[in-house]
């Protein structure tokens, strides 16, 4: 039986002649997809804005592309006009989408930005003429991934629980906005832009939505001011840092479909599964996220036992009233 999925990694193959997702040579310069949705990008006016690659070089979110085949495209732009019409309708539009379609959506904007990093790192080995160096903790997340994005062209069935977890909230946000992170070693993504925000942990098996588990259920059901979505984010963000596995999976392919099956995360080191909470770290962490409202490190971790927080107040309950703006 030939082999469903396709894995650029076994060769390093992230050339713009091959499709991305398929390994199908192409037959056209614009044979490709943009890696951020082109009516977010109209919406934001964000074609022509910078956007830094890790090599501290700038391109512009128009510039990031993904090579692919017609078949391919045309598989991503229904899965962008079924995002864009939720997305319209906002929080309880965003809400109903499958976390297996919002996967995909974010996904290949993830993978998008991994593919255009490799392309620059391929660039400059081949001008300095020093091999490049890549960490094979990464590639096995990066080939991972890429493996679970081609769920939109075969058939997958994720075993037991899915790899990744999509957190939808509803958020207060000014007209307008538009907040975009992603951190591409640690597989993890917010976005906050009309009345909804998300958060994506692409590759956990679903352990940091147990490990905040009491705040999502303290904010469950309430319509979050922008300062208590951007502190949610600077929990996940810092404790996708402090995730020390590096998930397994197993792939077993019949002709209907594709198995996918995680392998536990509990090794024989007996080590919990993420490191000890530093406060002043995860200060710095809160700091960088609350930058539109000025808070500094000094008043976030005045009191170490008890950082500032406006999830909740002094005993511990959703903090409603918040007097700040919405940035």
């Amino acid at each position: 039986m030939a082999t469903k999925l396709y894995n650029p990694f076994l060769d390093f193959h992230f050339d713009n002649k091959t499709c991305f997702l398929t390994g199908e040579a192409l037959h056209s310069d614009k044979d490709h997809i943009q890696v951020f949705p082109e009516w977010m990008m109209d919406s934001f006016d964000l074609a022509d804005k910078p956007f830094k690659m890790l090599d501290e070089s700038m391109t512009t979110y128009g510039q990031l592309q993904l090579p692919c085949t017609p078949e391919v495209a045309e598989k991503f732009h229904a899965l962008e006009a079924r995002i864009q019409e939720a997305a319209q309708k906002g929080y309880e539009g965003m809400k109903a989408i499958p976390q297996l379609e919002l996967f995909q959506w974010i996904g290949k904007m993830l993978y998008g930005v991994v593919f255009n990093e490799i392309q620059v790192g391929i660039r400059q080995s081949f001008l300095s003429g020093e091999q490049m160096n890549f960490s094979q903790a990464l590639v096995q997340k990066f080939k991972n991934l890429h493996a679970m994005l081609q769920s939109i062209l075969v058939p997958v069935e994720f075993e037991h629980k899915n790899p990744f977890t999509i957190e939808v909230f509803a958020v207060d946000n000014a007209e307008n906005t538009f907040m975009y992170r992603d951190e591409i070693n640690t597989l993890i993504y917010s976005l906050r832009m009309g009345d909804f925000g998300l958060i994506a942990t692409l590759q956990d098996n679903g352990t940091h939505a147990i490990y905040h588990e009491e705040v999502l259920e303290k904010v469950k059901g309430h319509r979050l001011h922008p300062i208590q979505f951007e502190e949610i984010c600077a929990r996940y963000f810092y404790s996708a840092y402090l995730f020390n596995r590096l998930p397994e999976y197993t792939y077993m392919e019949v002709p209907e479909k594709v198995f996918v099956e995680p392998m536990p995360l509990n090794d024989w080191t007996m080590k919990p599964i993420f490191d000890n909470w530093q406060v002043k770290t995860y200060g710095q962490v809160l700091e960088n996220f609350w930058k539109p409202w000025g808070f500094t490190l000094f008043e976030i971790i005045k009191n170490p036992d008890s950082p500032m927080s406006f999830i909740q107040d002094e005993e511990g309950n959703f903090r409603r009233s918040i007097d700040l703006p919405k940035e």
